[in-house]
Parts: structure tokens; sequence; C-alpha cells
């Protein structure tokens, strides 16, 4: 049996693009409870009684998303695991304590790029803490502050979200 694909093409985007990311909005996922998806894309979240997604900035040009495909031709398995690192400069105790509670949550997260799209990660399992790490830094200009990445497994890459993230 052939694995045949409907394609369409890409054609080359000669629009304006800029790499990085601005804001992460995270949630627990168990707090998420419905999606509403049309044409591919994530199109609004319906939230628990007055749960809320929280906001996460950081320095500009510190931060980023990167997916990747991991496929095993010979058993079968095609899946994408996404990686979120967000960098926090200056080491201090409130940083501390969430970087503490995300490192035990099950969560969703939506990362805004530069660009002005969102991407919603979670959406076939929770995502996870992978990596993180606390800085002091050695000289006087190093960075002092943490670095965390979560983990997004899924069957695809991440999906777009085009609604209003629910904060508030």
């Amino acid at each position: 049996m052939a694995c045949t694909q409907t394609l369409a093409g890409i054609l080359r985007d000669c629009a304006a693009n800029m790499g990085g990311i601005k804001t992460v909005y995270i949630a627990n996922a168990a707090d998420v409870t419905s999606l509403t998806e049309a044409s591919g894309a994530i199109t609004a979240i319906t939230m628990a009684s007055s749960k809320k997604f929280y906001k996460y900035e950081f320095a500009r040009n510190s931060s980023s998303l990167t997916s990747n495909y991991a496929v095993n031709v010979e058993n079968g398995t095609t899946y994408v695991e996404s990686d979120l690192l967000m960098v926090f400069n200056k080491m201090d105790t409130t940083k501390r304590l969430e970087i503490v509670a995300l490192a035990q949550g099950e969560l969703v997260a939506i990362v805004e790029d530069n660009n002005g799209s969102m991407w919603y990660l979670g959406h076939d399992e929770p995502v996870h803490i992978n990596a993180g790490d606390g800085q002091t830094g050695t000289a006087r200009a190093d960075r002092n502050g943490y670095s965390i990445t979560l983990r997004d497994t899924s069957l695809e890459m991440p999906m777009p979200f085009t609604g209003t993230v629910p904060t508030s």
C-alpha cells in the first residue's frame, strides 16, 4: 500500500521575517477544558472557571522555540519534539519559586514570536520541563540568571493559535 499524500507546494515568501520570541503564556494543562480548531489552527481556548494563562517575559534576543522531527522508518514512528528555551536574568527568590512550580507541572504554553504569530504547545500531551540551570556567571559582565527548557512532544509541529489568550 502506498503512503500517498495530497501536496500543494510552498512558494518563496517575500514578506518581512524576524527570529526570536516575544512572550510566552503558560497554564496548567488540567485548566484547559477544550480547544476549538479550524483549518489546522486553534481558534479558541476554554478554561475551567477562574483559571487563566500567565505571562512570562524575558530579555529580547534571549529565548527561542525549536521544533525537530524524530523519525524512525524501521519502527514506523514519527513525532515532533519542540523545545521552548526561556532565559530569565537575575537570580532571585520569586523566579526560583516559579521555576520550581513549572518543573513540577503538567503544562500548556502559547508562544508569541517576533512576527506576531502564536504557537500552541501541549496539544497532544502536557508540556514538561526538560532542562534548566541557574548561573551566577564568573565575570561582572556575565549573565546572572536562570534558563529553563520546556518540551512538547506531539504528532505535529506546534499548531498556530489565532484566538485571544485567556489571561483574565
